[in-house]
Formats: structure tokens, C-alpha cells, sequence
């Protein structure tokens, strides 16, 4: 559905220190990571797409983040959006709704809600029942 998703930061190494370990709690591989542009991006797998990127804006104006925009990113395991959580707050972001199951969702629907330190909502969500249930 998506080729990539792109938001502005303020700061590039800010943003790459906090967007780093939370991709790496999540299993998401870095694809390119430029900071003579600057801009990095990490890759879907097993295909190369969709990608989510970061950059400072093409227009050279600051990023502001959007009222009701938030980036979602999917968790296989309820374990793994507590690391990714937890890395996100260790990593200079704000909580925006601690991990837990959010029924009034769907009966599996376990996430945590979150803000960069640019103030982007991101979200991480598993759809999966709780392993070992």
C-alpha cells in the first residue's frame, strides 16, 4: 500500500538516536543513513518497501507534527512493544499511553503511544494474541 513514510526533524542526530534503537527493538533494518543531507531510513523485510525515512524538510522550513497524525508501527510480539517503548522513552521521547491491551480496538490489540523528541505520535501495536495463550 505504501511506498515510504517520511517526517521532518528538527535535529538530525537527535532524531537518529532515538529512531535507531527503536527500530532495533522492533527488527528494522537500517537502509541508508546520510548526515551530509541529512537523512536516514530504515526498510520493511523481506521486501525493500514500504520504507519509513526522517529528514529535515525538502523546504527547508521547520517540521511541524500533524494534529491527528501518527505513525503506527506493527509489533510481532506484546514483548516487544514494551522494548520498543521502553527505548523510545530511554531515547529523549515522551508517553503518550504506556503499553497495554486496548480492547475497545480489538480483543488483541496490545500498544504503546509515544512522541519523538520532534513531537511525532507513533505507536506501536501487535495484533497478536498473547504468546503462549
Amino acid at each position: 500500500m505504501f511506498s515510504h513514510v517520511f517526517i521532518g526533524i528538527t535535529d538530525f542526530q537527535r532524531a537518529v538516536s532515538f529512531y535507531t534503537p527503536l527500530m532495533e527493538a522492533l527488527g528494522i533494518k537500517q537502509r541508508f543513513c546520510d548526515p551530509d543531507r541529512p537523512w536516514a531510513g530504515w526498510q520493511s523485510s523481506p521486501a525493500p518497501r514500504p520504507m519509513f525515512v526522517i529528514a529535515k524538510p525538502f523546504d527547508g522550513n521547520a517540521p511541524s507534527p500533524g494534529n491527528g497524525s501518527m505513525i503506527a508501527f506493527i509489533a510481532n510480539t506484546r514483548d516487544q512493544v514494551e522494548l520498543s517503548y521502553n527505548a523510545a522513552l530511554a531515547h529523549g521521547g515522551t508517553s503518550e499511553g504506556a503499553p497495554g491491551l486496548r480492547p475497545q480496538y480489538h480483543e488483541n490489540y496490545y500498544g504503546a503511544y509515544f512522541r519523538d523528541p520532534d513531537g511525532n505520535k507513533l505507536c506501536v501495536a501487535c495484533h497478536e494474541p498473547e504468546q503462549g495463550k
